[in-house]
C-alpha cells in the first residue's frame, strides 16, 4: 500500500511518499510559492531527484503537477492507485482526541474549527478537498497537531477567564506539535528500554517554532503552547509568553492597530524582535563574535526553556527524561549545553564530548545523571503516514471488499 503524506499551506505543500507495510520512505519533497509565477517543486526519491521553477496557479495545479511527476517516474499511473492520504491538520479543537478517516461529518468539524486556526486549517482544508476531487475513492486520513494534548486535565486547559468563554468559545489551551512530542516520546522510551505507559519525559521541540510538553505515562499533561501556538516558550519571530496587558498599552498610548500588534507578536518578535534575526545558527555566529544582542536573544530563550522545565519537572512529579528535538534542539549542541547546565537542581549532568560529537538519535547524559538527556530527531511524516495506515486497514478489514 501506498501513502501520500500531505502537510499543505497557504502556498506551500510538503509530501511524502511511502510504502507500507515495509515502511519504506520513496519520495519525499515540496511545493513552495504556490500561486507565484516562479512556484517550484523539489522533490527527492530512489533515482529520481528535481529542482524545477514552473507556475502553479493554485493547490489543484500543484497536487496534478505532482501526480505527473509520480506517473513519469512510474512510481504512480495516478492517485487512485494509492492506498491513502493522510493530512496535516493543525486544528481539531476539542472534536477529536486522535486520528480519523475523514468523512462529510469530520470535514464539517474541521471547518467549524477555522476560526481557531485561520492561518492553518483553511490550507489543510484545501489540500483534502483538491485530492478528494481528483481521486474520490482515495482513503484519507486528518492527524491533528492538538490531538495528542487532549489528555490535559481540566486545570491544565482551562484559562482563568469567565468560565463561559470556554464553555460556549471553546477558548482554552489547546496545545501544538502533538505528532512531534508523542513520536520522540516514543522513541526515547525505546531508547531508554521502558514502556512508554510508564515513561515520564520532558520534551522539548525547538525550532523557529517551539514548545515543551510534560508527558505522564506516554500521555500529554501539560504543554506550553496554548489557544494559538504563540504562548510559551521564545520563537523564531512569536513573542511567547507576555503580560496581557502590553496589548493594550500598545493599542492605547503607541496607538497600534490590532492587526498591527498581532503581526507584531507573531512576526517581528521572538529572536527576531530581539536580535533582528530569527535563525539560531547564525545567532550562535553573531554572539561567538561578542554581539551584545545576540548574546542576550540566548539568554532569554534559554531562561524561558529552563523555567518550563522546572515547572513541568514538579507538575510530573519527576521526570525520566529530557529529549531535544527540532531544528534547534537536534542540531545546536551549544545550546543544549546551555539549557543543561541550568538544571544541576534536578541533579541532571552531561557529557560534554557526547553533546559536541552526537549525531541523529543519541543520548547524552552522564551515568550518574538523575535524568536521561536524548536528542531524537522527529519524523512527523512518519507519525502521520503510521496513523493513516492502521486506520485504513482497520477500516478495510471491518468492510472487507466482497
Amino acid at each position: 500500500m501506498k501513502i501520500l503524506v500531505l502537510n499543505s499551506g497557504s502556498s506551500s505543500i510538503k509530501f511524502k511518499l511511502y510504502d507500507f507495510p515495509s515502511r519504506e520512505l520513496l519520495l519525499a519533497g515540496s511545493i513552495e510559492r504556490i500561486g507565484e509565477a516562479d512556484s517550484s517543486l523539489r522533490l527527492k526519491g530512489r533515482n529520481l531527484e528535481l529542482d524545477e521553477r514552473v507556475a502553479l496557479a493554485d493547490h489543484r495545479r500543484a497536487l496534478e503537477s505532482l501526480e505527473e511527476i509520480f506517473k513519469k517516474s512510474s512510481l504512480l499511473d495516478s492517485f487512485e492507485e494509492l492506498g491513502a492520504v493522510g493530512h496535516r491538520v493543525v486544528h481539531g479543537g476539542e472534536d477529536f482526541e486522535e486520528s480519523v478517516l475523514i468523512d462529510e461529518e469530520v470535514m464539517g468539524a474541521i471547518k467549524r474549527n477555522v476560526s481557531l486556526a485561520p492561518l492553518h486549517n483553511p490550507a489543510n482544508i484545501e489540500g483534502i478537498e483538491v485530492i478528494g476531487s481528483l481521486s474520490p475513492s482515495t482513503p484519507q486520513v486528518a492527524v491533528f497537531d492538538t490531538a495528542f494534548h487532549q489528555t490535559m486535565p481540566p486545570e491544565a486547559y482551562i484559562y482563568a477567564l469567565e468560565i463561559e468563554l470556554y464553555e460556549k468559545y471553546g477558548i482554552r489551551r489547546y496545545g501544538f506539535h502533538g505528532s512531534s512530542h508523542s513520536f520522540v516520546c516514543k522513541r526515547a522510551s525505546e531508547m531508554a528500554g521502558m514502556d512508554s505507559a510508564s515513561f515520564d519525559t520532558i520534551t522539548l521541540h525547538l525550532g523557529n517554532g517551539a514548545s515543551v510538553c510534560a508527558i505522564k505515562g506516554g500521555k500529554s499533561i501539560e504543554t506550553s503552547m496554548g489557544f494559538t501556538p504563540l504562548e510559551g516558550l521564545v520563537m523564531g519571530s512569536r513573542s511567547g509568553d507576555i503580560d496581557p496587558a502590553i496589548i493594550f498599552h500598545l493599542y492605547r498610548e503607541l496607538g497600534m492597530s490590532l492587526q498591527e500588534i498581532e503581526r507584531l507578536l507573531n512576526r517581528r518578535s521572538g529572536l527576531k524582535g530581539l536580535c533582528g534575526e530569527n535563525d539560531m545558527r547564525e545567532i550562535e555566529l553573531a554572539a561567538a563574535s561578542g554581539d551584545e544582542r545576540a548574546l542576550a536573544a540566548i539568554d532569554i530563550f534559554v531562561h524561558r526553556i529552563v523555567k518550563y522545565i522546572g515547572a513541568y519537572f514538579v507538575l510530573l512529579g519527576g521526570a525520566d527524561a529530557i529529549v531535544f528535538t527540532g531544528g534547534i534542539g537536534e542540531n545546536s549542541s551549544y545550546i543544549r549545553a546551555r539549557v543543561c547546565e541550568r538544571l544541576e537542581a534536578l541533579g541532571v549532568r552531561f557529557d560534554s564530548e557526547l553533546n559536541e560529537r552526537g549525531r541523529g538519535d543519541f543520548l547524552f547524559s552522564t551515568k550518574d545523571s538523575a535524568l536521561r538527556l536524548y536528542t531524537v530527531h522527529t519524523d512527523e511524516e512518519s507519525v502521520i503516514a503510521e496513523d493513516t495506515y492502521r486506520i485504513v486497514s482497520l477500516a478495510e478489514s471491518m468492510n472487507p471488499t466482497p
